[in-house]
């Protein structure tokens, strides 16, 4: 069992036993002005009436740390499981808050009725009725400082419980903001392995460039160079027949001789060219 089944399984023993106990404060709040010390059991209503709200105020911290829990559960049966024991436990509250409430109704009329029989005894008069009054003064007054810390102590441990449920949120929220930061912190290092392949990728592509331009230069001059070296025959060529034509035409060659050259420098020429290329 892991550690959220195992707080789950505590906090439903708690619940029982906290149940248990609003159940007998509910008791004796019903109960209370049936012995006849309608004084008395009046002053013990709202010590009671505090234990039973501490006990109320338990189970709805309880309902809010099982919500809590239920949502950190591995499994999505057991989510909704618990999710439906929410919903049990909100109806067995209400109707605790229903019974305290009808358990006061009760009490209250308990304890008008024993008030005024206490009266009609008072009123009664003798040393029997100013023997009971000095009691009840005495009574009374202690009741009534007993209350007073009671309800001090009541509100000290309502507000503790306040703010047990305000860490409780806190640490909810701080355990799911770890969650993401981690998740976050996950996503961040694969995303940093990927851009360092990247980052290697770009730079054999900038190499290969470098050499793919290296490469291109190269062939670029050696082309240009041929062109260049192929031109330059040409143009002799051409010049030696303008020559040639020239020579003739000024008579100082014979037609005859002087096609025969230029076709036989022509040959030479061409073959001098096919050689080097």
């Amino acid at each position: 069992m892991d550690e959220v089944s195992l707080a789950v399984e505590n906090l439903k023993k708690e619940w029982d036993q906290t149940v248990s106990r609003l159940q007998e404060r509910i008791q004796e709040i019903e109960n209370c002005g049936k012995s006849g010390k309608g004084t008395e059991e009046a002053n013990a209503l709202p010590r009671l009436n505090g234990a039973a709200q501490d006990c109320l105020a338990s189970l709805r911290s309880m309902q809010f740390r099982l919500d809590l829990l239920a949502q950190q559960l591995p499994t999505m049966e057991e989510v909704q499981s618990r999710q439906a024991l929410v919903e049990i436990w909100k109806e067995q509250y209400q109707k605790l808050h229903m019974g305290l409430r009808n358990a006061n109704l009760q009490a209250k009329a308990n304890i008008k009725k024993a008030a005024q029989e206490e009266r009609e005894l008072l009123l009664g008069g003798g040393e029997e009725s100013t023997v009971r009054r000095r009691n009840l003064q005495t009574k009374a007054g202690m009741t009534s400082a007993a209350e007073s810390i009671t309800e001090s102590l009541r509100r000290t441990r309502q507000m503790m419980v306040q703010e047990v449920e305000r860490s409780a949120s806190t640490l909810a929220t701080v355990d799911e903001s770890t969650s993401v930061l981690k998740k976050a912190e996950s996503e961040y290092k694969g995303h940093r392995s990927l851009l360092s392949r990247t980052r290697g990728l770009l730079s054999t592509m900038k190499r290969q460039d470098v050499i793919d331009r290296i490469i291109l230069t190269v062939g670029l001059l050696i082309f240009l160079m041929a062109v260049l070296y192929v031109v330059s025959k040409r143009v002799g060529v051409l010049t030696l027949q303008r020559k040639i034509v020239a020579a003739i035409k000024s008579g100082s060659i014979p037609n005859k001789d002087a096609i025969g050259n230029a076709a036989l420098n022509q040959g030479i020429a061409a073959l001098n060219v096919n050689d080097e290329l």
